[in-house]
């Protein structure tokens, strides 16, 4: 993390409530990806389910409408702005599902209980020690249960960060080094089969990893123009590419944000920005 700062403070600051600002928004971009994980879980009814890094509570809310009134869901994340989005659409949102339970927790660590499945959407690339938080998920796991999550590949095969990345890099003044190896990051498990091996040395003993692209709608308006505002305004304040601009001169920004308004126009067709999203769909048992 910049400055030194621990994930909990991240996404406690000013990161955290801004992405709480903005569910709706991020829910609906990541809404094909949310589909996939779901096909692949398979939830019944009555399935004890930990959702990790449930974030303003989408999956949380959809795991227990599958696994209906006999089932429960855990939804865990360390971000105390966007669980306070989580229990606040709960009531509304989950009527008639399994009850659901949110806990500020860092699964890392805790121990929550005892779960059929467990599940993640772009939860789980963010552990300090990634072995030993698929280790303590694996022991919070019944026997014959099993995990499913979604994580990114490669940064260049997700053309929603790599268009717009590519149109602020000209812009700053220095390029910004990789992040070191193994640490907290978006694209953290981009490789799949390195991957695999993490999930077997935390106790999985049957792992697949299938790559999964979808288009994503990065913004909509009512003419192209408008969407192609819409998509910088989730490319500069909520995407991986905010990071480069987040604390720049207000000059920089705004190069920044005509810079990249202009490259995602150019993949606007009928009020949608449409670009690819690629991502590994684990699952472990």
């Amino acid at each position: 993390m910049a400055g030194g700062i621990t994930q909990a403070e991240y996404w406690n600051g000013e990161v955290g409530t801004r992405w709480a600002r903005n569910q709706a928004v991020l829910d609906a971009v990541f809404a094909p990806l949310t589909d996939a994980l779901f096909d692949r879980a398979g939830l019944k009814s009555g399935t004890r389910v930990l959702d990790i890094g449930c974030g303003s509570g989408a999956t949380t809310v959809e795991a227990a409408r599958r696994v209906a009134a006999a089932g429960s869901v855990t939804g865990a994340d360390i971000s105390a702005p966007l669980l306070a989005v989580a229990r606040a659409r709960v009531g509304s949102e989950a009527s008639g599902g399994a009850p659901v339970t949110f806990v500020e927790a860092d699964v890392e660590r805790a121990d929550l209980g005892s779960f059929d499945a467990a599940l993640s959407r772009f939860g789980v690339m963010f552990f300090p020690d990634s072995r030993r938080a698929f280790a303590n998920i694996r022991r919070m796991l019944r026997p014959g249960g099993q995990l499913t999550f979604l994580c990114w590949r490669a940064l260049p095969e997700n053309l929603w960060v790599q268009v717009p990345r590519e149109a602020v890099m000209p812009l700053l003044p220095e390029v910004p080094p990789p992040p070191a190896p193994d640490t907290p990051g978006p694209f953290r498990f981009a490789d799949g089969d390195a991957l695999s091996v993490l999930l077997r040395g935390a106790g999985f003993e049957t792992v697949t990893c299938e790559a999964v692209d979808r288009d994503v709608a990065l913004g909509r308006g009512d003419t192209d123009a408008a969407a192609a505002e819409a998509a910088a305004h989730v490319a500069l304040n909520l995407g991986p590419t905010s990071h480069l601009v987040r604390e720049a001169e207000p000059d920089l920004q705004a190069r920044a944000e005509a810079a990249v308004t202009e490259a995602l126009r150019r993949h606007a067709e009928g009020g949608t920005v449409h670009l690819r999203a690629a991502c590994w769909l684990v699952q472990a048992a």
